[in-house]
């Protein structure tokens, strides 16, 4: 019981904030959504296309090891009756090989596309908080909101920001 008291504590504290008149009339509130910005802004879709096109020829690579792959499990299935014991645990054998270097080379390629997204949308969304700051400093807006459960078309600026973004 004594643990929940700091937090009523703190909500009540919240909620006569958020209900005195001086904080509504007085406070210019604006929404911003972000996942729309990193799939939107010019610069975003800039880096898709970069990412894609150097990743692009590795993840063909990757394709062809596959079917490669596929084809020695299918060709070991169908002979696996002609086979002696000794070449069949030969193919067996490469084949368990080339499945772990594939999984592993899949593994790296996902890593290091999954960094360089991280990478790319770490950098939109700088310059989207940069072109946020200005929008606030240049509409007077006091706090500018990047998740919300329900938002107002008239709070949102999130075609103002990618509007800067793309002019810059």
């Amino acid at each position: 019981m004594q643990s929940s008291t700091p937090r009523i504590l703190a909500l009540s504290a919240l909620v006569a904030l958020f209900s005195s008149t001086a904080f509504a009339e007085g406070t210019k509130i604006a929404f911003i959504n972000s996942e729309r910005i990193v799939r939107e802004a010019p610069a975003s879709i800039l880096a898709s296309k970069k990412i894609e096109g150097e990743f692009s020829t590795r993840q063909a690579e990757l394709q062809r090891s596959a079917n490669e792959l596929a084809e020695k499990q299918k060709y070991l299935a169908e002979q696996k009756g002609s086979l002696s014991e000794n070449m069949l645990r030969s193919k067996e054998s490469e084949i368990k090989e080339l499945s772990l270097s594939f999984e592993r080379r899949q593994r790296e390629f996902r890593e290091e596309l999954q960094a360089r997204q991280i990478e790319a949308t770490s950098g939109i969304l700088e310059k989207a908080n940069e072109a946020i700051r200005r929008l606030a400093k240049k509409e007077n807006l006091d706090m500018v909101i990047q998740e919300a459960v329900s938002v107002s078309q008239g709070v949102d600026i999130t075609d103002r920001v990618l509007k800067m973004m793309a002019e810059e």
